[in-house]
């Protein structure tokens, strides 16, 4: 329940954000529009935190398994 807290918090924040980028014009005039960008960096950061603990695990027993 608690990272369920945390993600819509962070959701929110992100959004509030966004909005109020969006509504300076901040990125609709960019050719490579920043805000995609940035949340494809951000989405990847999220998936290798949240996937690091698998990882580790599977490079731990890759190496059991050659010993």
């Amino acid at each position: 329940m608690r990272k369920t807290r945390f993600a819509a918090l962070a959701a929110l924040v992100t959004f509030c954000a966004v909005t109020s980028l969006h509504a300076q014009s901040g990125c609709t005039d960019s050719p490579e529009n920043p805000t995609a960008i940035l949340g494809l960096v951000g989405a990847g950061g999220w998936w290798v935190a949240s996937s690091r603990h698998r990882i580790g695990e599977l490079v731990h027993r890759l190496l059991q398994k050659d010993k």
